[in-house]
C-alpha cells in the first residue's frame, strides 16, 4: 500500500470518527432538549427518565436539573443531600447555576454542613462565570464578612455589576454604601439615583429611603411633597417604617394638609406590625383623643407594648396615665 493510499485511508477513518462524534453530540443535545422541555412542562417522570440518563453520562446541564428536582421535591421526595451531589458534579464542570445553587445549600446548611466559607467559594466561582444572583450573594458576603474577609471595595464591585443590570436589592445595598462612603467615595447624589432606580421597580425599601432623602434634602433638593409620594408608595405595600414616616408627615403637616385622622390611621397600621415608635404615638393619640375618640384602655395597651419593647418615653407616659 502506497503512502498516498495509507494517508487517504486514515483521512477517511478520521472523517468517519468525527462524523460519528458530531452525530452523537447532536443526539445528546436533542435528548437534553427533550428533558428540558419535560421539566418545563412539569412532567417530572419523563424529565427524570431522560435527564438522569444524561446526568450519568456527565452532562452538566442534566446534572444541574436532576439536582433541582431533588432539591425541590419535583418527581422525587425532597432530598437536598442528593441535590448537593448532583449540583457538585455540574459545578465542577463550570456550570454557573449549579455553582450558585451549591452555594445556597452551603449557606443555609441544607443537605450539607452549614459553611459560609464553602458558600462563598461557590458563589465566587459562579459570579466569575457571570451568574447575577451569585454576584449579588458574594457582594453581600464581602460586605458582611461572611465566609470571606470583609472587603467593602470587593462588595461594591460585585454589587455594582448586578445593580447595573437593574437588580433592585443590589441597587439598594449599593445606595447605602454611597451614603456612608463604604467601599466607595461618599456620594449622596449617587445614592439617591440608585434608590430612585430601585423605587421605579416598585421596591418599597427603596421608595421609603428615597422619601427620607427628599424629606431631609440629602442628595436631592428637599421636597416634602415628593417625600410623601414615596412614603405612600412604600406604605401601601405594607412597609411598617414607611407607614410610620407617612404618619409623621400627616401629624406635622409637612407636604400635606395636617391631619390627625390620617396620622392615626398610618400609626395604627405601623403599630400593628410592631413598629415601636408607632406604638408609642398611637398610644398618645388614644390618650389625648387626637384624630380618634379618647380611649384610655387602648392608650394603656399601646403604651405598654411600646414600653415592653424598650421605648423610654412610653414607659414614662404610662406612669403618668
Amino acid at each position: 500500500m502506497t503512502a498516498v493510499r495509507i494517508h487517504r485511508c486514515f483521512t477517511r477513518i478520521s472523517v468517519f470518527v468525527l462524523g460519528l462524534a458530531l452525530s452523537e453530540s447532536a443526539s445528546a443535545q436533542s435528548t437534553l432538549e427533550q428533558g428540558q422541555a419535560a421539566y418545563e412542562r412539569r412532567d417530572f417522570r419523563a424529565a427524570n427518565e431522560i435527564l438522569s440518563a444524561l446526568a450519568t453520562e456527565n452532562n452538566a446541564e442534566a446534572q444541574y436539573l436532576v439536582g433541582e428536582m431533588y432539591r425541590n421535591g419535583e418527581g422525587f421526595n425532597r432530598d437536598p443531600a442528593t441535590a448537593a451531589e448532583w449540583y457538585g458534579k455540574a459545578a465542577k464542570q463550570g456550570h454557573a447555576e449549579a455553582q450558585r445553587s451549591l452555594g445556597v445549600l452551603y449557606e443555609n446548611g441544607d443537605g450539607v454542613p452549614q459553611s459560609y466559607e464553602e458558600a462563598a467559594k461557590w458563589y465566587l466561582l459562579a459570579a466569575r462565570n457571570g451568574n447575577l444572583l451569585a454576584q449579588y450573594s458574594i457582594g453581600l458576603m464581602y460586605r458582611k464578612g461572611q465566609g470571606v474577609e470583609a472587603d467593602a471595595k470587593k462588595a461594591a464591585h460585585w454589587l455594582s455589576a448586578v445593580a447595573e443590570k437593574g437588580f433592585a436589592v443590589a441597587q439598594i445595598n449599593l445606595a447605602f454604601m454611597y451614603l456612608s462612603g463604604e467601599g466607595v467615595p461618599a456620594d449622596p447624589t449617587r445614592a439617591a439615583e440608585l434608590f430612585r432606580e430601585a423605587a421605579d421597580r416598585d421596591h418599597p425599601v427603596a421608595q421609603n429611603n428615597l422619601g427620607l432623602l427628599y424629606r431631609d434634602g440629602i442628595g436631592v433638593p428637599p421636597d416634602a411633597t415628593l417625600a410623601i409620594k414615596y412614603f405612600l408608595l412604600a406604605a401601601t405595600q405594607g412597609l411598617a417604617n414607611a407607614q410610620l414616616n407617612l404618619a409623621r408627615m400627616f401629624e406635622t403637616g409637612r407636604g400635606a394638609t395636617q391631619s390627625a385622622l390620617a396620622a392615626g390611621r398610618w400609626y395604627l397600621k405601623a403599630a400593628l406590625q410592631g413598629e415601636i415608635e408607632a406604638q408609642y404615638r398611637i398610644g398618645i393619640m388614644y390618650r389625648d383623643g387626637l384624630g380618634m375618640p379618647q380611649d384610655l384602655d387602648k392608650a394603656e395597651m399601646w403604651l405598654k407594648r411600646a414600653a415592653v419593647n424598650g421605648h423610654k418615653e412610653a414607659a414614662s407616659a404610662l406612669d403618668k396615665l
